[in-house]
């Protein structure tokens, strides 16, 4: 039983005697393999931010999704989750069009045109 004690007080010393009051200084690999490649990235550009995303009731009583972007952009579906189509508003100002396609403005009532559909007057 006198034993237990004694290897506990010297594991103890043991380990203690290992420690010097000196801190330990590490030294990080200054070397970055991306570090070229990066400086020399061109700037990241955020894709573009939604600013409505609004469903229409048309006056032939079918739905139409359009998502506003701060781009003068905007995405139209006909078809909940279907392919979109992309309208631009040329110079910043309404209406959205691309070929076949027109939304009058962002707003809670517009005027869409959409192949099949001509000229609907739509609300939000």
């Amino acid at each position: 039983m006198r034993k237990t004690p004694l290897l506990a007080a010297s594991a103890a010393a043991l380990v203690l005697a290992a420690c010097s009051g000196e801190p330990e200084t590490i030294t990080v690999n200054q070397y970055d393999a991306q570090a070229k490649a990066l400086e020399n990235a061109p700037a990241v550009q955020l894709p573009p931010a939604i600013l409505a995303s609004r469903t229409y009731r048309c006056g032939d009583n079918s739905l139409v999704y359009v998502d506003f972007y701060n781009d003068n952009t905007a995405r139209l579906r006909t078809v909940r989750g279907g392919d979109s189509t992309t309208l631009t508003a040329a110079g910043g100002n309404p209406p959205y069009t691309a070929e076949g396609y027109s939304v009058s403005a962002n707003a809670d009532n517009v005027r869409i045109t959409a192949p099949g559909k001509n000229n609907l007057s739509c609300h939000t």
